[in-house]
């Protein structure tokens, strides 16, 4: 069968990354912002402002919320709907590297590239997550790759190839804004510096890019600017140099912060694809690394220079560093090459360490007491007393992970291809069991007694507030609707016109009670304390 292996890959991917979408409940603050906007969107039938607390949110353009919106429309509001969008991502993702790599070098390699990227920490978690980035790095690398093909190729297929490459640059502003654009334009100077300045295409196609790049972003900024003026263009405007100049919402983070996260979290593709970096690597005769080489500079550089770090800023980087990782390691595999001594210590070191992580996380969970004898902090021990579900035999998965590294790393010496398979393949295996298994208990004991608290108020004429923490929660799991978004500042909540129903961590309680002397408590639970303020 001539799709044989595109078949089974989308139906592998499909089971990776589909269960266990709704076991948890979505995480502050991202998952839950976006979701929100995209309920915001159903409730208001206003698909082209986005909203949250149901006034303008100028930080993201509307492309993924109208996918989570489409999600929610389709199986109701909630974590499912609101990360389906990105398993369907993750699955036209493996879809994309392997037919990539199938189309340059051949099967062999499409199907390395593609298991390395399903069995790697971040890359993988985040096809089971509701965050915008999924998509927006899928855009961006598809972007690349066919301006890649315009200017190492310029075949018959160029005016085409401009077409994809504006189409799929447009999407990506319609994502996450302008940075969609940026992040194609800096990537291509930097191929230009070092290729001397030639002329990349003729002109009619460059014209073709930017006609149908600007055709798919003025879809919405334009509609937007010609019916509201050019206001929201400006506030987001505003946002981003804000974003990029200042630690926008205490995401403070050293130099270096996204060089840790690519390298630990995208184990073991990280470290597969560190030898691609050295001058001396023969695949730079691939082209196409090069250009991968230039994304990942440029990704990793911008963005530790930006003064706001946050995780997920810097996982565009993990399309390209896959590919140098694929190539790296289908050479070794095609010249019958042992993996590098070094390379096999930092594995079966890195994946113990996580696997000894997998393994205590739920043995400290199921034995609290351990921790309240030694942590002092209330908050961190009022988290530590909420109920946690579990099985009991948790503790395994990280022992069975460890067994996994050990086994490939042994195979490595003498069966790398063998060995590579394991080791992805058991990443895949052990974070798909980690979903409904580990994550739950982690989210228990750090926000669910919050998140309960504002489920069981849904449908009351209340209103709903965090205190002294920022959070989406009160709005997207109280159900919170036009006649009872609370927008009062926290320090007048005893001026509201109809009773406050108020969360707060446990150790901001003195603060609090100094405020509002007269707020009744009605509960505390997970090292939060609910009240209630009446009015006047």
């Amino acid at each position: 069968m001539k799709w044989k292996n595109e078949i089974l890959l989308i139906l592998f991917s499909a089971l990776l990354f589909m269960p266990f979408l709704g076991t948890v409940h979505l995480f502050d603050w991202d998952e839950i912002n976006f979701a929100e906007s995209a309920r915001e969107m159903l409730l208001t039938n206003n698909w082209f402002l986005v909203q949250v607390n149901f006034e303008p949110f100028w930080e993201k353009p509307p492309l993924f919320f109208w996918l989570q919106a489409l999600s929610m429309k389709a199986f109701g509001i909630g974590e499912f709907a609101a990360r389906l969008p990105n398993a369907i991502c993750g699955i036209v993702t493996v879809f994309v590297l392997y037919r990539i790599g199938k189309q340059h070098h051949n099967a062999r390699f499409g199907l390395l590239w593609a298991f390395l990227y399903i069995g790697s920490f971040l890359p993988h978690l985040y096809f089971k997550s509701g965050i915008i980035d999924p998509w927006f790095n899928l855009f961006i690398f598809l972007s690349i790759y066919f301006l890649y093909r315009i200017i190492q190729f310029g075949d018959r297929l160029t005016y085409l190839n401009a077409i994809l490459a504006g189409l799929f640059s447009g999407l990506a502003i319609l994502t996450k804004g302008p940075v969609g654009f940026l992040l194609l334009l800096l990537t291509f100077l930097v191929w230009w510096s070092f290729n001397r300045f030639k002329k990349p295409a003729k002109f009619s196609v460059v014209l073709t890019f930017g006609v149908v790049t600007l055709a798919v972003s003025t879809f919405w900024f334009g509609l937007e600017t010609w019916n509201n003026g050019p206001w929201f263009l400006v506030e987001f405007i505003s946002y981003q140099i804000d974003l990029f100049l200042n630690p926008v919402a205490g995401h403070k983070q050293p130099f270096f912060y996204h060089f840790l996260v690519v390298l630990m979290g995208c184990f073991p593709l990280s470290v597969l694809a560190i030898p691609s970096f050295h001058r001396g690597f023969q695949g730079d005769s691939d082209r196409f690394s090069k250009w991968m080489k230039y994304l990942f500079w440029v990704v990793l550089i911008l963005f530790s220079i930006s003064t706001t770090k946050i995780v997920h800023y810097s996982s565009m980087t993990y399309l390209p560093l896959s590919y140098l990782s694929a190539l790296v390691t289908f050479r070794l595999i095609m010249s019958k090459t042992a993996l590098p001594k070094w390379q096999r210590i930092w594995i079966l070191f890195q994946g113990i360490l996580i696997g000894v992580g997998l393994t205590l996380a739920p043995i400290l969970l199921m034995n609290r007491n351990y921790l309240l004898s030694r942590i002092s902090d209330p908050f961190v021990r009022g988290n530590l007393t909420a109920p946690v579900d579990y099985f009991g035999w948790e503790w395994m998965i990280g022992l069975i992970y460890i067994s996994v590294v050990i086994i490939a790393v042994i195979k490595s010496k003498t069966r790398l291809k063998q060995s590579v398979y394991i080791l992805s393949l058991g990443t895949a295996a052990t974070l798909f069991v980690t979903m409904p298994l580990i994550v739950p208990m982690i989210e228990s004991i750090s926000q669910r007694s919050a998140v309960t608290f504002f489920k069981a108020q849904q449908g009351k004429d209340v209103y709903l507030k965090p205190y002294g923490y920022k959070s989406y929660a009160h709005l997207f799991y109280g159900k919170v609707t036009p006649e009872t978004s609370h927008k009062m500042d926290q320090h007048k909540l005893d001026n509201a016109d109809k009773p406050v129903l108020i969360s707060l961590k446990i150790n901001r309680l003195e603060q609090f009670n100094k405020a509002y002397p007269n707020a009744i408590l009605i509960g505390e639970q997970g090292g939060f304390a609910f009240y209630k303020l009446n009015p006047p």
